[in-house]
């Protein structure tokens, strides 16, 4: 009881806001994060438990700089097609799906490490459900895997997940804060030694554990609990994944059959390979019925056949593997000799489903002399016939009512001719992004740089720091270019000035709820801190299991930071139990490292609920997962992942 009445009214308040938070995010599945954890910062703020400054304070925080910034580079390797090349090269020759799960383990795990879970997630599930829907695979039997292997893969550096870059960005504070506070009594001692207790607020003791996190230095307990982890999971999870076969219909794409003509150019990477080596037998509701050579046609087409420069490829497919076809860098349609596919003027392009009316004037005339471009300022793509599977060259087809037609369109055309009399219906094809392939080298090569310079700051700043060099004027030059949020940035900023991706695309792919969740739980975690909360709490474990007991204490912290990250949500739990970490090391008198590392490791490391961890939720609607799923695959890898994590963590960072 004593240690309640020490609670001043803005630690009650505090206790009663986050508590009202989770409670709710806890019972209503669908209530809105973000506004919850916003409006919880209002709470605190109006109530007088922080300042409007702090409470403002995380919209500056670098782990939501970076994190903002990376979203925008994963969406420029995605519009540059850089993504698409991973895609086919990584798992386009595989055909079983254990051998899938080896490709998406090998992958994902090594590429979780440098790129943020929620961006990556976000780019592979498309790769991987293309890949169940050409093996007829239920996509439930690989989704949870992408998302539990960005997990674990992303606990290896201190950029694989947002939940770490939340973490350092608290160590930075902190340790700041902490510099100042020693710096300002040792002002008012005139140079002279703090007491022996504030001995541990020096920079060469308690502050100095207290650094921001090299980049790999989380990788010393993560990479063994990635290792553990995985293997679990490549084990096991053949028995633990549920089977949906409701969801491979879903895929089947039982949709109109359209009929398109696609010109293999000059710069096509298909150039030389056979159809099967080129995939185009393996794709799920297409057909190949002829190439049309120089006049020669080549029917029935045979898997040994092999393409070459300037052959006409005629299919009859569904709208999505039509997409598939487009994205193959120099592979146009060749219905209409008009078709744009210059990259840089595509953009403004995109494609449109439209129906023919009886009024229509081009009924009764060819696509070839339909001259598209001239009336509508489009181009035809391919051609639908209700009940009849077109077979004939489609610039020859004569067009009639009904008839629906797949049309390249600049951005205004949906809205000029949604009411015009020459269709029935006009609507914008769904998942339609022009590629921009000139630009994926230049891409690529920015993504690199990025990785290798945050990995080149993250090695050379402690020592620069602690050198005679940090007293040159170029500290603060070093200072600006090696800070993780700079470079992210920087990357993003040239990403658009090279125009590997447009800047409303830019905008569009930076996910505001949870730079959001990440503010407001900020601002509830300096609420817990200063209204006394972290540091009561701190006492009453301390007191509970014993000073001298610093592993027990240890396992409390971890695992009352996996309980809450389960049933609420990484980030937010990472920034509200930071202080927590720190009042546990600074009442016992430890090391507050392996304390602060465990909040890391335990907030990222979520696997038995969706709602645990964003990546979670991402797959769960396209996968057709039950919370059941979750705990059914994910308790085993929990159980395993936490022994390994509790081995380590005090052992590479010792009490």
């Amino acid at each position: 009881m004593s240690l309640f009445t020490a609670l001043t009214i803005h630690g009650w308040i505090s206790i009663a806001v986050v508590s009202a938070v989770f409670c709710t995010l806890w019972l209503r599945r669908g209530a809105p994060v973000d506004l919850l954890f916003l409006g919880g910062l209002v709470i605190v703020t109006v109530t007088g438990v922080i300042t409007p400054q702090e409470a403002v304070a995380g919209f500056s925080s670098p782990a939501v700089l970076t994190i903002g910034a990376l979203l925008v580079v994963a969406a420029a390797l995605r519009r540059t097609g850089v993504l698409d090349w991973v895609g086919h090269h990584w798992l386009g020759r595989v055909q079983r799906e254990q051998s899938a799960m080896l490709s998406l383990a090998a992958g994902l795990v090594s590429v979780s490490a440098f790129l943020l879970n929620t961006a990556l997630v976000a780019m592979a599930m498309p790769v991987v459900l293309d890949w169940c829907r050409k093996r007829n695979i239920s996509p439930s039997r690989l989704l949870i895997p992408v998302s539990y292997f960005s997990i674990l893969g992303g606990v290896c550096t201190l950029i694989g997940t947002s939940t770490t870059l939340v973490v350092d960005g608290e160590l930075r504070r902190e340790h700041t804060r902490r510099q100042t506070a020693v710096a300002s009594v040792l002002s008012q001692q005139g140079q002279q030694q703090p007491p022996v207790k504030d001995r541990r607020w020096e920079a060469t003791e308690f502050n100095e554990q207290l650094r921001p996190m090299e980049l790999f230095e989380i990788g010393r307990a993560g990479l063994p609990c990635t290792l553990a982890g995985g293997l679990v999971l490549l084990l096991l999870g053949r028995h633990l994944l549920p089977k949906r076969s409701d969801m491979v219909e879903q895929l089947g794409e039982k949709r109109r059959e359209y009929l398109v003509e696609m010109e293999v150019r000059p710069d096509c990477r298909l150039i030389g390979q056979t159809v099967q080596t080129a995939g185009l037998r393996q794709l799920p509701g297409l057909f190949l019925i002829e190439i049309d050579r120089d006049g020669d046609v080549i029917t029935p087409v045979t898997p040994s056949d092999v393409i070459r420069t300037g052959d006409r490829l005629i299919f009859t497919g569904v709208v999505h593997t039509i997409l598939d076809l487009e994205r193959i860098p120099g592979l146009i349609p060749a219905a209409d000799t008009t078709y744009e596919f210059n990259p840089t003027a595509r953009q403004q392009r995109h494609l449109t489903e439209v129906v023919l009316s009886r009024t229509s004037p081009l009924i009764g005339t060819t696509l070839r002399h339909a001259n598209f471009r001239q009336h509508y300022n489009a181009a035809v793509v391919a051609v639908h016939r209700n009940g009849v599977r077109l077979t004939n060259k489609i610039g020859n087809i004569v067009l009639e009512p009904a008839d629906t037609l797949l049309l390249q369109t600049r951005n205004e055309f949906v809205t000029t001719y949604r009411n015009s009399r020459d269709f029935y219906l006009v609507s914008s094809v769904e998942g339609d992004e022009p590629r921009r392939h000139d630009r994926a080298l230049l891409a690529g090569v920015l993504a690199v740089l990025l990785v290798g310079w945050l990995a080149i700051t993250s090695f050379l700043g402690k020592d620069f720091v602690n050198t005679d060099w940090a007293q040159s004027p170029w500290i603060s030059v070093w200072q600006g270019v090696s800070a993780p949020e700079v470079i992210a940035i920087a990357t993003a900023v040239l990403m658009i000035l090279t125009r590997c991706l447009r800047v409303s695309d830019a905008r569009a792919s930076i996910d505001y709820q949870i730079l959001f969740i990440i503010v407001g739980a900020l601002g509830l975690g300096k609420a817990l801190e200063s209204s006394g909360v972290a540091q009561t709490l701190a006492e009453g474990v301390v007191a509970i299991v014993g000073a001298d007991y610093p592993w027990l204490l240890l396992v409390m912290l971890y695992l009352i930071t996996m309980l809450l990250t389960e049933l609420i949500t990484n980030n937010a739990v990472a920034a509200m139990l930071f202080p927590l970490a720190v009042a546990l090391a600074w009442q016992g008198d430890y090391n507050p490292r392996p304390f602060v590392m465990a909040v890391a490791l335990a907030a990222s490391l979520s696997f038995i609920t969706p709602i645990g961890y964003q990546t979670n939720l991402m797959v769960m609607g396209p996968g057709g997962y039950r919370p059941t799923d979750y705990l059914r695959a994910g308790l085993p890898v929990t159980i395993v992942v936490t022994l390994t994590a509790l081995f380590f963590i005090p052992r590479m960072w010792p009490f």
